[in-house]
């Protein structure tokens, strides 16, 4: 995979990954219930979706063409 497309694909896998956790999108989950694992949902939201982006990014590392 040459180095410009892969810079593509970080930058869409990026975008897709944070746009959950910020207005408008959020708003979809902005509620406090129901509890999930004892944190209200828009907390969960936002952790789940940084443990989602850390691992695309991993992947994205692994798959690097100059690693």
């Amino acid at each position: 995979m040459s180095r410009r497309k892969f810079q593509w694909i970080f930058v869409v896998v990026m975008t897709l990954a944070f746009l959950p956790t910020i207005f408008p999108v959020f708003a979809l989950a902005n509620r406090v219930e129901p509890l999930v694992f004892g944190l209200p949902f828009s907390f969960f939201w936002v952790v789940l979706w940084i443990l989602i982006a850390f691992t695309l990014l991993l992947v994205l590392y692994l798959v690097d063409p100059d690693r």
